[in-house]
């Protein structure tokens, strides 16, 4: 009987963990996001920031694919 409800706890302890990783990954994903729409609705003239925003964007954008983020329009 202590074998079975040992054995009935560790599913409910597996969704907990599913559920704090799924957690996880949308905060991951709500900071890309915000730190995205940062670099977006920045403006500089000059050519070397630009391009370091660029570059940060991209990183950022690849950084969302592996968390199966798709862009919102």
């Amino acid at each position: 009987m202590e074998e079975q409800q040992a054995q009935a706890a560790t599913p409910k302890q597996d969704a907990q963990e599913t559920n704090a990783e799924i957690a996880e990954r949308k905060r991951r994903v709500q900071a890309l996001e915000m730190q995205r729409e940062r670099i977006l609705s920045e403006r500089t003239s000059s050519p070397h920031r630009r391009s370091a925003l660029t570059y940060a964007l991209a990183d950022i954008e690849e950084k969302l694919a592996e968390l199966g983020w798709t862009v919102h329009m």
